[in-house]
């Protein structure tokens, strides 16, 4: 679970698909911070999931299936 105030990897790579699906999180730093949590309120108002701002197991795997396929854009990350 990652939620505001979260440092990781995992927040990043978060940023890069929500940023990728059209939720702008700022950019991209690995830092859960307001925009990324309203970014992903959005994200998960958008595919009726409980907006509550926090990547659980279920918004993790919806961002992941979401994002396959969705090809190399300006935010995603290549390495």
């Amino acid at each position: 679970m990652i939620k505001k105030g979260s440092i990781s990897n995992y927040v990043l790579i978060a940023q890069d698909d929500l940023n990728t699906l059209g939720f702008s999180t700022g950019g991209l730093d690995g830092i859960f911070g307001t925009n990324t949590k309203e970014a992903v309120i959005k994200y998960q108002s958008s595919r009726g999931l409980r907006s509550d701002g926090i990547v659980g197991c279920n918004t993790w795997s919806s961002l992941q299936e979401d994002v396959v396929g969705t090809g190399k854009t300006a935010t995603t990350i290549d390495k």
